[in-house]
């Protein structure tokens, strides 16, 4: 499993989305390692890390997966953030062993309430159209350009190189095969990790969302909200389904001062 390393302090663990790597961190990583020993994955079967065939990418998984890796780079306890299926793996993975994750902050996370993408996985991960898409997707470059613009509220903010930085992995046999994996448990994942948030619902939680998201409905994030003692909501107006991409300073900040909050009465 490859990863970066940065910084010095707590163990914050990055948690990339259904399309991402560790490149979706490059603008997090420098401001974040200021106040934490940052560690960003790639999952197995995703971005430069290896592709086994057959992976088992289901959310129990992925989950299982990513607490071995705690346990591969000595990480006893972490603050965590995961974004879009990246926050449901983190979601499974606090569940399964609550006592290791010290913060939850999850960015527009795949969960039960939101029903955006349903359909599209169903589609993508059917008998029929799986071995077709997985054929074709390689060379399909365009639609790459399409569905990032689609991510982000404002297209002007996407800045040069990002395309070319989430095309570079997908060169690579196998790819998308990880992908179709998510996918043909997607519904079935969703009701489990629903009977599992009760195991996590006194962690100190912080949802971040964009306005403007296209993949995790936004209005989502209350009805997720009322699963935790203890959650922040911060909305990004005009912002898409990548606010760490789209709007980097705010989005940093938000995470850091969520992470080291001031002293009680300031303002």
């Amino acid at each position: 499993m490859r990863y970066l390393r940065d910084g010095v302090g707590p163990p914050l663990l990055l948690l990339h989305g259904l399309l991402g790597y560790s490149f979706s961190w490059r603008y997090a990583i420098p401001a974040l390692a200021r106040h934490a020993t940052v560690h960003a994955v790639d999952m197995l079967g995703v971005g430069f890390s290896d592709r086994p065939r057959g992976l088992d990418c289901c959310l129990r998984a992925n989950a299982e997966r990513l607490l071995c890796f705690l346990d591969a780079v000595g990480m006893a306890e972490c603050d965590l953030l995961g974004t879009s299926h990246g926050g449901a793996v983190a979601m499974m993975g606090a569940a399964l062993a609550p006592e290791r994750i010290r913060h939850l902050i999850l960015v527009a996370p795949v969960n039960p309430w939101s029903a955006h993408g349903t359909t599209m996985a169903a589609l993508l991960s059917s008998r029929l159209i799986a071995p077709i898409f997985l054929r074709a997707a390689p060379h399909l470059q365009i639609a790459y350009s399409f569905v990032l613009r689609r991510l982000y509220g404002d297209t002007a903010r996407i800045r040069p190189g990002t395309l070319e930085g989430y095309s570079a992995p997908l060169v690579t046999p196998g790819a998308f095969d990880s992908g179709i994996s998510v996918l043909r448990s997607w519904t079935r994942d969703l009701r489990q990790l629903k009977s599992m948030l009760p195991r996590i619902a006194h962690i100190p939680t912080l949802l971040i969302w964009g306005s403007m998201d296209a993949a995790v409905d936004p209005l989502s994030a209350t009805r997720l909200r009322e699963n935790f003692e203890n959650c922040r909501l911060v909305m990004f107006e005009g912002v898409g389904h990548l606010p760490y991409e789209e709007v980097p300073d705010q989005f940093n900040n938000a995470v850091i001062e969520f992470l080291e909050p001031g002293p009680p009465g300031n303002l």
